[in-house]
């Protein structure tokens, strides 16, 4: 007897997909009981990590590449561009890969390997720069090189993250309509990471519809200047920014939380230990900026947090007890000295 194979989109009630593009998004929402145990406090995660590239990213990328395809943006046949530090890299290229787009990619040396040799795999061009900005991080040095490849390379279209407004509108109209389309009970607080912004403003937006009041709190980086911080050294990729992103929009953010490399990592493995998550250091940022807004919350409360990035990208990091020492002794360096009052009598 033959058998018939469907193509193309999914047919009756058989859930085939077209490519894996279409198992981006619909991430489930987990409650956190076990790390957050407070009377009257619920955390839930919308666990991001799922997605088929491994973080949050492939939603943007999805939406950039989609959109830009249809209204003529993005040309068939061109070349992306793009400055990434690993995750929304790796995103780029699985969407270019399968709409027969080349890619060039550039990162710096915080990207995760994991995240390079997936890149290739997928057929991106990957160029690493490693000369430090005044920031102290690479991105003024990604993106000059970036300018360099459009000035210089035919028919190239960059997708630039830290302005596109279809960045932010990706997570609109997909990560904050399914937080606001599954639950019954409206959050009163939103975490997220920060970069580039956009993922943490589309939530907010979108979510802001239907909960009154919403807390919105950021998750960044200590080293990064998004909300006017000192720049300085940051060794978690995806995390913070040495510049301040044209999609920023601070009055739309309550609350920052600045977090460590060594602190987040000691969360993504006290997350491991209590909810059996497996999470990157972004996400690691969120459940230590989702630990502060708990002690200061007065319940009924319910907080949604966004988990961004899974963690087989950060075994060298995260992951890696030597990474962690040394990070740990940047922490206890980066503190400052509490002298004594010098005594007016002998």
């Amino acid at each position: 007897m033959g058998v018939t194979l469907a193509r193309g989109s999914r047919t009756g009630l058989e859930p085939v997909h077209a490519s894996v593009l279409d198992t981006v998004g619909t991430t489930p929402l987990v409650a956190l009981g076990r790390m957050f145990p407070q009377p009257g406090v619920q955390v839930l995660a919308k666990l991001e990590l799922m997605n088929p590239g491994g973080s949050m990213k492939d939603r943007s990328a999805r939406y950039i590449v989609d959109t830009g395809l249809a209204d003529g943006s993005i040309p068939p046949g061109s070349r992306l561009v793009e400055s990434s530090s690993g995750n929304f890299g790796v995103a780029v290229a699985m969407v270019a890969r399968l709409h027969g787009l080349a890619f060039t990619c550039v990162v710096d040396p915080h990207a995760s390997p994991a995240n390079v040799a997936i890149m290739r795999g997928l057929g991106a061009d990957v160029e690493s720069v490693d000369e430090p900005d005044e920031a102290g991080g690479y991105l003024h040095t990604r993106l000059a090189r970036v300018h360099e490849i459009l000035a210089t390379t035919p028919d190239t279209v960059w997708i630039n993250q830290y302005a596109n407004d279809r960045n932010w509108l990706a997570h609109y109209h997909g990560t904050g309509s399914e937080i606001a389309d599954a639950l019954l009970v409206p959050p009163t607080h939103l975490v997220g990471a920060v970069s580039t912004t956009g993922s943490l403003l589309g939530c907010a937006r979108r979510l802001r519809e239907v909960c009154d009041p919403l807390e919105v709190v950021a998750a960044d980086a200590v080293g990064s200047v998004i909300f006017g911080g000192p720049g300085g050294r940051r060794e978690l990729p995806g995390l913070g920014s040495s510049r301040v992103p044209e999609l920023h929009s601070p009055d739309e953010i309550d609350r920052v939380e600045a977090v460590d490399d060594a602190t987040a990592a000691e969360a993504c493995r006290e997350l491991l230990a209590s909810e059996a998550i497996f999470a990157g250091g972004s996400t690691g940022a969120v459940v230590t900026a989702v630990r502060r807004v708990v002690r200061d919350v007065t319940p009924p409360a319910r907080i949604v947090a966004i988990f961004p990035d899974r963690g087989d990208r950060y075994l060298d990091r995260v992951w890696d007890d030597a990474w962690l020492d040394r990070a740990r002794a940047r922490r206890v360096a980066a503190r400052p000295v509490r002298r004594r009052p010098m005594s007016t009598t002998r």
